[in-house]
């Protein structure tokens, strides 16, 4: 049955029943679906997504997305059997489409969690401590980061249907901003199987989620300031977006992931016989063959000490030679089509201008063997090895992307030479590294990290844990400069801080403290009657205060918390050597007796809503405490945030332990779980 896919805008599913163009399976050709976004109102599209989907989404706190985020992923998780079916006729194999579905949901899971984790509660983040701006502390600045109030049009690539899409989609809503998401058409049917369940989900609110099934039409001339591009494909459609008139003059941000020549380098150390060698070989044919070498971050070039060429290439030979193909919807261990004709005839085209400078040692780009299936009709190609002539000398195989099971290998003389040849390829999103030698490793990472966005550094300590060469993971940065478009996604919060605009505020400690809820150094604080412990979480403040008596602190204190710790540090017991040292005026208090005198001075002892104290951060001694000097403390509601559990809240308190004359001699936050009335 051929489906006609829809397009999802303004709240409801919309055909198209024109300029309909046929999408043919993989694996034996047939039409299995039609795809037209002929008729879709683009700019109201956009509109609608600024301001219904946009208001929606700010309206939330980065907590209340990132649970949409999880229940999104559990909701897509339950119809991961029915994904995997459909994606069967994009040539993709069981361990491809566990990288693209189960991959792709894994990255909301990871961006949840990061948002419930690291982010506050709240509708603004802080980013770095807030700076004094005046000799009197009555001026201060900081920096916000705050949802641009603009959509994020994501132009995802045909390889990985669903990682593609929901990698771009987490992170822009997690910050805050809706998407509009526009899949490659020959693998739309499993991008818009994807779209219907996140719609179906009822999770996010009205106009968060826009899909075009077809092309973008004059979507682009309708964007602007606010508004934030993300494009992964080849470098000549990049080139054509970025030059688009619109974009350019309203200085609308975009992101590009695009060709990359990514590298393999065997290390000189790793000879024939080493687990680096082998490690090599394997991964190198993984990279080949995984979604039949369509991926962004595959292997295209191998980098062999001139010593080991023949070695390496009659163990890639080898294991090339055990490579079946066939229908992945019915082996296990088979490698499947491309993803269309017109794919396989464009991977040809690309190995013919490689054959100019390279000899086949490995396949044949126009016949292969297939079992029980019509590779004519199917897009089934079998893996190219390649031999540089000249890799120095070479105009193609550094800058031409075969996107297909395609390498070139290449024999180097020294590092220093294979170093000048990874930079050929003009910037990568990846390169591997195979060596267990210290030195190779610390030149090479330092001699081609400035040309990648991520180095794959595998020996035999990682490699049985080892994520591999090609996996893009959502915690590290994804991405690479010059000829793989320069972009960055991914990586953790870094990823979401790309659909942010970062301000900064300047204004009294009080209206930063109010802005942000977080108390900061010169804004008031309220002295309670009741020490702060006594109150629970709920109706603890920000600023709330408790000021301690004085303690004293005698050489017999820093004597006998020597003894009791082991602590005979010289600073503290002997008086000659503590006044020969230029931090000290002599026999001085140590650090953590001065942070237990602190601790007794302001913990309330009783039973109470303070549950526990779990840690402190940020902990500095700045000025040394002298047998006979007097100890005081300033305890201060910085700032609260819930916890995952109802029955608490974490309170983050600044800490300030002052000495006779009003120094400040030690610093730190103190971070607490407070009880939460049972009501809540």
């Amino acid at each position: 049955m051929v489906v006609t896919l829809q397009s999802y805008a303004l709240g409801r599913w919309v055909g198209a029943g024109e300029g309909l163009v046929d999408i043919h399976s993989a694996v034996d050709g047939r039409v299995v679906a039609r795809a037209s976004s002929a008729g879709l109102d683009f700019e109201a599209m956009a509109v609608h997504a600024r301001k219904v989907g946009g208001a929606a989404l700010r309206a939330m706190t980065f907590h209340q997305r990132a649970e949409r985020l999880k229940s999104l992923a559990q909701h897509l998780t339950a119809h991961k059997p029915a994904l995997y079916e459909l994606a069967g006729d994009t040539g993709a194999t069981k361990r491809d489409n566990f990288v693209d579905i189960d991959g792709g949901i894994g990255t909301l899971f990871a961006y949840s969690s990061r948002g419930r984790r690291e982010l506050p509660d709240e509708k603004l983040i802080v980013d770095g401590p807030v700076e004094t701006l005046s000799k009197g502390g009555s001026f201060s600045g900081l920096h916000i980061l705050t949802p641009l109030e603009g959509v994020a049009v994501h132009i995802n690539a045909f390889n990985f249907p669903c990682w593609g899409m929901l990698e771009k989609f987490a992170p822009a809503i997690l910050a805050g901003v809706p998407v509009i998401a526009k899949p490659a058409t020959v693998t739309a049917y499993v991008a818009e199987a994807v779209a219907r369940l996140i719609v179906e989900s009822g999770l996010l609110p009205d106009g968060a989620f826009q899909f075009i099934a077809g092309s973008t039409g004059d979507l682009l001339d309708h964007l602007g300031g606010q508004d934030i591009v993300s494009f992964t494909g080849s470098a000549a459609t990049a080139a054509r977006l970025r030059a688009h008139k619109g974009l350019m003059e309203r200085s609308v941000r975009f992101v590009a992931e695009q060709d990359s020549l990514n590298a393999a380098l065997l290390g000189p150390d790793a000879q024939p016989g080493t687990p680096e060698f082998d490690l090599f070989v394997r991964e190198v044919v993984n990279e080949m063959t995984a979604k039949t070498g369509q991926k962004c971050t595959a292997i295209r070039r191998i980098l062999v000490p001139s010593g080991v060429e023949e070695a390496a290439i009659s163990a890639l030979c080898e294991k090339l030679s055990r490579v079946r193909m066939g229908d992945p919807r019915g082996g296990e261990k088979v490698m499947g089509p491309l993803v269309g004709l017109e794919q396989r005839e464009d991977v040809r085209r690309q190995v013919a201008k490689l054959r100019e400078e390279a000899d086949i040692v490995f396949g044949d780009p126009d016949h292969c063997t297939a079992d029980g299936v019509d590779t004519q009709k199917g897009a089934f190609m079998g893996p190219v090895l390649l031999k540089a002539r000249d890799p120095k000398s070479a105009a193609h195989v550094h800058v031409t992307e075969a996107f297909g099971p395609v390498a070139t290998l290449m024999a180097y003389e020294g590092l220093a030479d294979a170093i000048d040849l990874v930079r050929k390829g003009e910037g990568s999103l990846v390169a591997s590294l195979y060596t267990h030698d210290d030195g190779v490793a610390q030149e090479a990472i330092l001699g081609i990290a400035p040309y990648h966005g991520r180095l794959h550094v595998l020996d035999r300590d990682c490699a049985g844990e080892s994520t591999g060469h090609g996996s893009p993971l959502p915690m590290l940065v994804h991405g690479g400069p010059g000829r793989a478009g320069g972009g960055e996604e991914l990586g953790g919060l870094r990823g979401v801080f790309h659909y942010m605009q970062r301000t900064a505020i300047q204004g009294s400690p009080a209206r930063l403290a109010a802005l942000t809820r977080s108390w900061v150094r010169g804004a008031r604080t309220e002295t309670q009657g009741e020490h702060p412990f006594r109150h629970d979480f709920e109706t603890l403040a920000v600023g709330d205060t408790v000021e301690t008596p004085r303690r004293r602190i005698t050489l017999a204190d820093i004597e006998h918390f020597a003894d009791f710790t082991g602590d005979r540090f010289y600073a503290h017991m002997d008086e000659e050597a503590a006044s020969a040292n230029p931090f000290f005026p002599g026999r001085v208090a140590h650090g953590y007796l001065i942070l237990s005198f602190a601790a007794g001075l302001f913990v309330d002892p009783a039973p109470g809503p303070l549950l526990a104290n779990y840690g402190l951060d940020n902990l500095r001694f700045l000025k040394p405490v002298s047998p006979g000097d007097d100890i005081r403390v300033r305890l201060t509601v910085k700032n609260k945030r819930p916890a995952r559990e109802p029955d608490y809240g974490e309170v983050r308190w600044d800490v300030e332990i002052f000495n006779q004359e009003d120094e400040t001699v030690a610093r730190y936050d103190l971070l607490t779980m407070s009880a939460r009335p049972t009501a809540h």
